[in-house]
């Protein structure tokens, strides 16, 4: 059971990093259409997917999450089988959407798929392995993408879309032959329930709120910190790329260890001290450009690096087993899927918002970053109170019950 999980989420990140690498030049050259237009649609697609997500929360409690996951890695492999045929606006936004719906919604399925599976200690082992994994499946998928766009004319944008829409079909079929799992926490879902005890319920609200404000940290890494380097710092664009090798390498490699030792305090506390670190190697990044140049600039940029790296690994371990610890069994795909909207909500509104720090100077865009990180690590401590016993520390968790995940 546990390998079938771990290969099929393996496989989806594999199909991650090959396509959003690509997004843009991907779906350009299967369409044809302008740039602009693919711009403007994925980001209308983006947002109408949002629209889905409390759909996505229901489903998974009433039909499971197994189901749901299944159905949003087939929406994944129908819409890239289709993109070559997308030639006209309206079809590219048709299939963007159903892609983005997918995308959205296996997040939420997954770890409520998780938390299906497994409970307690072991329930935070399988959400570190499938966090590392990830991370080192994005990264083999960026690889291949990067072999792609080595291939002359359409056919390695064909190849991609045979691949993408192959890897996510396999995705779904290992998550098939997993066993269903019992739902919820032993109680069917009362009348009056629903959205409505998630929105009341502001101790998660508050973990909510944090994740959002945290996770400009790791959206910084894709959208500023390119720029950053190369023309603040002065590196050239094929040095940078060794920054994100170094991320993904460390992130894959580290992250069930680091998991194993952060996960056995508070975890609110120890994904406050990783928004910490965070903050630190933003204020390491913005006096970057006065102390150091030339070839003394990559080593530093490097170290700096390794500092943010270490911030992610002690912030995503805790951070993520709160969200699925913290969420009542029975309702736990409609608190994940409020929790996801913190991720989607800071995508969506990052690029305008770095974008234009990025304009205003690099101090300035450190400075923003840091306090905002801080001002979600306060909300995390202030939110510990609120929170269950067993959600934020590992000394409260429930035991596996039978016929549950073992490590």
């Amino acid at each position: 059971m546990r390998r079938r999980l771990i290969a099929a989420s393996l496989a989806g990140s594999i199909g991650d990093g090959i396509y959003v690498p690509l997004t843009l030049l991907f779906v350009h050259s299967l369409t044809g259409l302008s740039l602009t237009a693919i711009g403007a649609g994925l980001t209308v697609a983006g947002l109408c997917a949002l629209a889905f997500m409390p759909v996505v929360g229901v489903l998974i409690d009433r039909i499971g999450a197994r189901r749901v996951v299944v159905g949003a890695l087939a929406l994944r492999a129908a819409g890239f089988a289709v993109y070559p045929f997308a030639g006209s606006f309206p079809a590219f936004l048709a299939v963007a959407l159903v892609v983005a719906v997918g995308m959205w919604a296996s997040s939420p399925g997954q770890h409520a798929l998780i938390g299906e599976l497994a409970r307690g200690a072991e329930r935070d082992r399988l959400l570190a392995w499938d966090r590392s994994l990830r991370n080192g499946g994005m990264g083999f998928g960026s690889l291949a993408a990067a072999g792609l766009l080595a291939v002359d004319g359409d056919a390695g944008f064909t190849g991609a879309t045979v691949a993408l829409a192959a890897v996510f079909a396999v995705a779904a079929a290992l998550v098939t032959r997993i066993p269903a799992a019992g739902r919820g926490a032993g109680r069917p879902e009362a009348v009056g329930e629903g959205y409505r005890q998630v929105l009341a319920d502001r101790p998660y609200l508050l973990l909510t709120a944090a994740n959002f404000l945290i996770a400009f940290g790791y959206t910084t890494q894709a959208i500023a910190l390119p720029i950053f380097l190369t023309r603040d710092v002065g590196i050239p664009g094929a040095l940078a790329g060794i920054v994100f090798a170094v991320n993904t390498v460390l992130v894959a490699a580290l992250g069930v260890p680091v998991a194993r030792l952060t996960l056995r305090g508070r975890r609110t506390r120890g994904a406050a001290l990783g928004a910490l670190v965070f903050a630190l190697s933003f204020a390491a990044f913005a006096v970057l450009p006065r102390l150091v140049s030339g070839t003394d600039a990559l080593v530093a940029v490097l170290v700096v690096a390794v500092f943010y790296t270490a911030g992610e690994l002690v912030h995503s371990a805790p951070s993520q087993s709160l969200s699925v610890q913290a969420a009542p069994g029975h309702l736990r795909g409609r608190y994940l899927s409020v929790y996801q909207l913190s991720w989607s909500l800071c995508r969506t509104v990052a690029p305008l918002l770095l974008g234009f720090l990025l304009e205003a100077g690099p101090w300035l865009l450190w400075v923003v970053l840091a306090l905002t990180v801080l001002a979600g690590a306060a909300i995390l401590l202030y939110a510990e109170r609120g929170l269950p016993a067993h959600a934020v520390s590992p000394r409260h968790l429930p035991r596996a019950a039978p016929g549950q995940v073992r490590a």
